[in-house]
């Protein structure tokens, strides 16, 4: 790999299990920084190696704590006062991706404001994976590079070998990115892969009252493919739905696990085959034995050999 300048892979507490794995890939040495914290909740991080001229890329996840983004900005800052030649925030989990508009009166643009903060504090570029919405790449006034974890999940689903399989949107809203993953499919297992949509009710945040499906799924192996799962409430009574409609087996795959409150028991209580995920946010299996992790660190350090050598990113990052 041809570089113009020396780069360095830090983690912040979040990020060190991905970090480990990226630089593993990259064949370099995850470097050592530090972060203290008072009785009072207030920390703060500092780098144990010289980062002066160098490139520095900051592996943390923003989730599921505001700790985990202040985390982030004080690496970045740091990064910046110690002379780096660039800071690229690696965002595995974008969090607040969700507050991207104005849907109701007097709410804030929760994602535009996380954008303005890190470039406040001195980001020079952002990677991360599967934003809630593509626009929000449009809140940046720096450099995004979005890598699409359909890149990881697709190869697991098509070796799965599925004769009858079929994808399947939560939700309205997920009907595009479903129907990429099904394009995907089709591209890797040489045969047409249809799609159904399911139509939900959702009176309140983390609520959902009705969920229809529009589609046949009588006797497939139904894929329900999503950016996120938070409680896990929609998926799991998908698919009890649709296993009641006839389909021979139903299982989520999903990028970003966040996996809140009791969604692990949920999922493992559910009609779900399996919960299949990336390692965007670190986790611990726990009680649930329905959870399959897939990796982000190739595709991730695979990005950062590109932006080191001036090559193009979206080669082979297709959505």
């Amino acid at each position: 790999m041809e570089e113009t300048n020396e780069f360095k892979v830090f983690a912040g507490s979040k990020g060190e299990a991905l970090a480990k794995g990226i630089c593993e890939q990259l064949g370099c040495q995850l470097g050592k920084v530090h972060i203290d914290r008072f009785s009072d909740g207030e920390f703060c991080t500092y780098f144990e190696e010289s980062v002066r001229g160098q490139s520095v890329y900051l592996v943390q996840p923003t989730c599921p704590s505001s700790d985990n983004l202040m985390e982030l900005l004080l690496m970045i800052d740091a990064a910046k006062r110690a002379s780096a030649y660039k800071v690229i925030a690696v965002i595995p989990y974008f969090g607040w991706a969700r507050q991207d508009r104005k849907d109701k009166p007097r709410v804030s643009i929760g994602a535009k404001l996380v954008a303005n903060m890190l470039q406040t504090a001195g980001a020079d570029r952002v990677i991360t994976v599967d934003l809630h919405a593509d626009q929000i790449q449009g809140f940046f006034d720096i450099p995004v590079d979005h890598i699409y974890g359909s890149n990881v999940l697709a190869p697991y689903v098509a070796n799965l070998n599925l004769k009858k399989l079929i994808v399947a949107s939560p939700d309205v809203g997920g009907s595009k990115r479903a129907s990429n993953f099904a394009k995907k499919l089709h591209l890797l297992t040489n045969r047409e892969v249809p799609m159904v949509i399911c139509y939900k009710n959702r009176p309140d945040f983390n609520k959902v009252s009705e969920i229809r499906v529009l589609g046949d799924v009588y006797g497939k192996d139904v894929v329900l493919f999503d950016d996120i799962a938070d409680t896990a409430g929609t998926l799991c009574k998908a698919a009890e739905i649709m296993m009641a409609g006839g389909a021979k087996s139903v299982r989520a795959v999903v990028t970003h696990g966040v996996l809140s409150g009791q969604a692990r028991e949920k999922i493992q209580a559910s009609a779900l085959e399996e919960l299949v995920c990336t390692d965007s946010i670190p986790f611990e299996q726990g009680c649930c034995t329905k959870l399959h992790v897939e990796s982000l660190a190739q595709s991730i350090a695979h990005t950062i050999r590109a932006i080191q050598s001036h090559t193009s990113v979206s080669e082979t990052n297709i959505r």
